[in-house]
């Protein structure tokens, strides 16, 4: 399942290069690629009731995701930002604090640090809204390799701020949905894909939770909010058996 997952990344990478529609920051291989009309995948999301409903909206930090983040902040909604790789957990950014002429500059990664707010805990979250590398129109998602947003997802369930019923959004290109994305317990699937010219609702929802059986060390050294969580079970377990 692992090799059928890098096959699928390498060819959109490979096919966004050929295509001509893939955009800084290059190389794409790597990363969540920014692609032609990711603007207009923005607006596209935005026009869609899942978004007009949402009070609260968790974007993930990458380049073809910006513009969801500055409309997000020019409509007047609280947005959540992962740190790249959660090495600093959330980043809050509430646009009533932020001048409307720096809404911009604050949905980059150097301006939601500059603008936003770290903190642990988060408010209920009415949207997600991730990057993808491919998809397929079941719900099945693959992201970069590294497993960070499955992470967040699971995080993001375990404190409260999402549940089975919180809508997952990706923008991505047309050319980013594939045949079959294989799925595993750990992945988060979407619920709506979004590209430039369609918009498509799969009625997949997840199960944000986090498997702590695949969590290493090396994951915990590296996350805080792995450890945060987990050292708040040990509490509630030493708290239970007290009480027993």
């Amino acid at each position: 399942m692992k090799e059928e997952k890098e096959r699928i990344r390498a060819y959109i990478w490979k096919l966004l290069e050929e295509r001509g529609v893939a955009r800084f920051p290059k190389p794409i291989s790597g990363r969540i690629p920014n692609f032609l009309g990711a603007e207009e995948a923005a607006r596209k999301l935005s026009e869609q009731e899942e978004w007009k409903e949402a009070d609260v909206i968790f974007v993930n930090p990458d380049s073809p995701q910006r513009y969801v983040r500055y409309l997000g902040l020019l409509q007047g909604k609280l947005v959540i930002m992962a740190t790249p790789r959660l090495r600093e957990g959330f980043l809050l950014l509430d646009p009533k604090g932020i001048p409307i002429t720096r809404y911009s500059e604050a949905s980059t990664i150097a301006g939601a640090f500059k603008y936003g707010k770290k903190v642990l805990e988060v408010p209920k979250i009415d949207l997600k809204v991730t990057g993808s590398v491919a998809v397929d129109r079941e719900g099945g998602r693959v992201g970069k390799g590294h497993g960070y947003s499955d992470l967040e997802y699971g995080i993001l369930g375990e404190i409260g701020a999402i549940d089975d019923r919180t809508p997952v959004a990706t923008t991505v290109h047309d050319l980013q949905i594939v045949e079959r994305v294989p799925m595993e317990p750990q992945d988060m699937p979407v619920y709506l894909i979004v590209t430039p010219s369609s918009v498509m609702r799969t009625g997949k929802f997840g199960n944000p939770k986090i498997l702590w059986e695949l969590i290493t060390r090396d994951i915990e050294r590296e996350i805080p909010m792995i450890r945060y969580l987990k050292g708040r079970i040990s509490q509630g377990e030493r708290r239970l058996n007290m009480g027993s």
